[in-house]
């Protein structure tokens, strides 16, 4: 994909998946590679938002809904004034994906499902915080003593133990150029 993008109208890509599926590399790359082609665009990561606008929160069920709430919130202002939006959560709970997918209109929220096995995510964890939910050290841990709830039918199916992150990036770019949320600049 070498043409210039333009923001047809604003969306946003909301990355869901275990931790350690892929989500934080292939929002970052996603990102850079829509910057680089013009495309007005802003990254809401987990880890940072945790360190910003939701550092008061914990992890319980409530606390992990409001950070979900807290960012579609940003996300939407952003959307409305159009920028192609990342959010890059374990989000890991259907029916607060399907209240935040309410908030959207005219289809702007594209659900990505970053899909890992479980096995696979622990051995990409390179800060052995699922080791330690394990030795009961973490409580509450996705995919371990807390639920992930895959989505049934997201917009975006990516399985990254078969896809680059690159060649994930590309089916999300396909997806907003099909849909009419990128237009070539041509």
């Amino acid at each position: 994909m070498s043409a210039e993008f333009k923001n047809n109208k604003g969306v946003c890509i909301w990355l869901t998946g275990l931790p350690c599926a892929g989500k934080t590399t292939l929002a970052k790359g996603l990102y850079q590679f829509l910057k680089e082609k013009g495309v007005k665009v802003k990254l809401y990561d987990g880890d940072k938002v945790r360190k910003t606008i939701s550092k008061d929160l914990g992890f319980s069920k409530e606390d992990r809904i409001e950070n979900m709430r807290r960012v579609a919130l940003r996300a939407l202002e952003d959307v409305k004034n159009g920028y192609t939006v990342i959010v890059a959560l374990v989000s890991p709970y259907k029916a607060a994906r399907e209240l935040i997918r309410k908030m959207f209109e005219n289809g702007s929220f594209i659900e990505v499902f970053v899909d890992a096995p479980l096995e696979v995510c622990e051995m990409r964890d390179a800060k052995g915080l699922y080791k330690m939910a394990r030795e009961g050290l973490i409580k509450g841990f996705t995919g371990i003593d807390d639920p992930y709830e895959p989505p049934e039918a997201p917009e975006v199916h990516l399985d990254t133990t078969k896809l680059t992150p690159e060649e994930s990036a590309r089916k999300i770019v396909e997806y907003l150029v099909r849909e009419g949320f990128l237009l070539d600049k041509d």
